[in-house]
Parts: C-alpha cells; sequence; structure tokens
C-alpha cells in the first residue's frame, strides 16, 4: 500500500512540473514577446500624444501646448517618465528598428 501512496505523490509530482514546465515554455515562446510587443506600442502611442500635446518641452513651436498645459497636473508624473525616455533615445527611427529587428 505504501508502494501505491508513493508512485501516486511521484506520478503528481511528475504532473506538476511538466505543467509548469509546459507553461514556462508557452510563456517564453508565445506570451511574452506578445506582451513587450505591446507594451512597446503603448508607449510610443503615448510618446506620440505627450510630443502633440508638449511639443514646447523640446524647443518646438505649438500652439496646442497653450491649451494642454491644464493637463499637465494629470499627467506630471509620465511627463517626466516620457520627457527621460525621449532624451535618451537616440531617434525614433532607432526605436522603430529594435522593435523590428532591423
Amino acid at each position: 500500500m505504501s508502494d501505491d501512496v508513493s508512485l501516486d505523490a511521484r506520478i503528481q509530482a511528475f504532473r506538476e512540473w511538466l505543467e509548469e514546465w509546459y507553461h514556462g515554455l508557452y510563456h517564453g515562446m508565445i506570451e511574452h514577446p506578445a506582451f513587450d510587443k505591446i507594451e512597446h506600442e503603448a508607449e510610443d502611442v503615448q510618446d506620440v500624444f505627450f510630443f502633440a500635446c508638449f511639443a514646447d518641452a523640446f524647443g518646438i513651436p505649438s500652439p496646442v501646448s497653450y491649451y494642454t498645459v491644464e493637463l499637465l497636473p494629470y499627467l506630471a508624473e509620465d511627463f517626466e517618465k516620457w520627457e527621460r525616455r525621449m532624451w535618451d533615445r537616440e531617434s525614433l527611427l532607432e526605436r522603430k528598428g529594435q522593435q523590428y529587428h532591423f
């Protein structure tokens, strides 16, 4: 009887290990790259929005900035991250090249 219990426990442990291994394989091959692309695309959309609203931060005069300055208190935390990200970036072409492996 003790052999049956240990055999059942070993089979259950093997099934749990196999399930974890398959989940890791699926996540590494399918989920993670998809999440990564979605995050990069969301950052790009956010960058375009912030650049359209706050182009004055980079010395480009924009009449829209006068009206969008009212949004700054609500977007201050994201604005700092965006400004830092934009100054660190070499160019938009470099970003897209990394995203699509050019």
